[in-house]
């Protein structure tokens, strides 16, 4: 239990990760009812507003809201828990160029203030440039390099996969 505590996932699809059911509160407030969590209407008004969102989006249903608004909510409930890494998988291939950019520099700064650990997956050498470090390439399930930001940048993979998604990806520069 402390481990799904400590690493939380966002998911690709974030209409398909919420219940269309259940309002955003009900959503944000399963993790906190399953790890015996206490005062959860403070803590989901909290990570509401820590992720750009109001108040008022409680007790809205995902259907209710734009696909980045669904993705600030479910990068919501992923750090209702306070987690320390986020597996974050695709988060904004769902999403328009606008908000892809709103929800990268959301997760900047959601990793500074809560100096959290992403894992992140993606296909998207832009989106992983601009959020991490370091990275592992791999295909079908092996790792084919290990490099860095900088590196990547100057063009400086070793790997034919690498150049691949170098060159697939729009909006990366060299």
């Amino acid at each position: 239990r402390d481990f799904y505590a400590t690493v939380q996932m966002v998911f690709q699809d974030p209409y398909g990760s919420l219940h269309p059911r259940q309002t955003i509160d009900q959503i944000l407030s399963e993790p906190l009812a399953i790890h015996r969590q206490r005062d959860r209407a403070r803590r989901i008004v909290d990570a509401l507003a820590d992720v750009g969102l109001g108040a008022s989006f409680r007790f809205r249903y995902p259907h209710q809201i734009s696909g980045g608004q669904r993705q600030r909510v479910a990068i919501a409930r992923a750090l209702i828990l306070d987690p320390r890494v986020i597996l974050l998988d695709e988060p904004t291939s769902a999403l328009d160029a606008s908000v892809q950019a709103e929800i990268l520099n959301l997760l900047e700064r959601l990793r500074t203030e809560r100096n959290l650990t992403y894992i992140l997956v993606s296909h998207d050498l832009a989106v992983v440039t601009h959020l991490c470090g370091r990275l592992l390439v791999m295909r079908n399930g092996e790792m084919v390099e290990e490099t860095d930001t900088p590196h990547l940048r100057a063009g400086e993979a070793r790997s034919a996969y690498t150049h691949e998604l170098m060159n697939a990806t729009q909006g990366f520069s060299r």
